[in-house]
């Protein structure tokens, strides 16, 4: 259903740093720059990409946006996690774990990018 996510960044050189280590630690290889400025991260058909604000104006964080990635485990979940608050990030909500909703168990993790933006790693456990 999706082609990619996009989201801002007021300092694209810090993103790099942040994603790099970020999606590295679940399997995806460093972002490259564009003649644009966008920063893009390709893996399994997907592009996630940074960029400055086409307006000029400063990048803001999305209230109630959050982007999730998909993992393949809690060990996973749990070195992403790791990497993106050694790499800038921030921690937010629960540790990471196991979260029970409805139907299905969830692990989870969750953190804030340097520029404020929500994140998630999710892997879906069996039944």
């Amino acid at each position: 259903m999706f082609s990619h996510m996009m989201v801002g960044s007021n300092d694209i050189d810090r993103s790099k740093k942040f994603y790099d280590a970020l999606l590295g630690s679940i399997g995806g290889k460093p972002g490259f720059m564009d003649p644009k400025g966008r920063l893009i991260y390709a893996k399994d058909g997907s592009m996630f990409l940074v960029t400055p604000p086409i307006d000029g104006k400063p990048a803001t964080n999305g209230n109630g946006m959050t982007i999730g990635f998909a993992v393949t485990g809690p060990e996973q979940a749990n070195a992403w996690h790791k990497a993106g608050v050694e790499a800038g990030g921030t921690a937010i909500e629960d540790d990471p774990g196991v979260r029970s909703g409805g139907a299905m168990n969830l692990y989870l993790a969750y953190l804030r990018d340097p520029d404020g933006n929500k994140l998630c790693a999710l892997h879906r456990m069996p039944d």
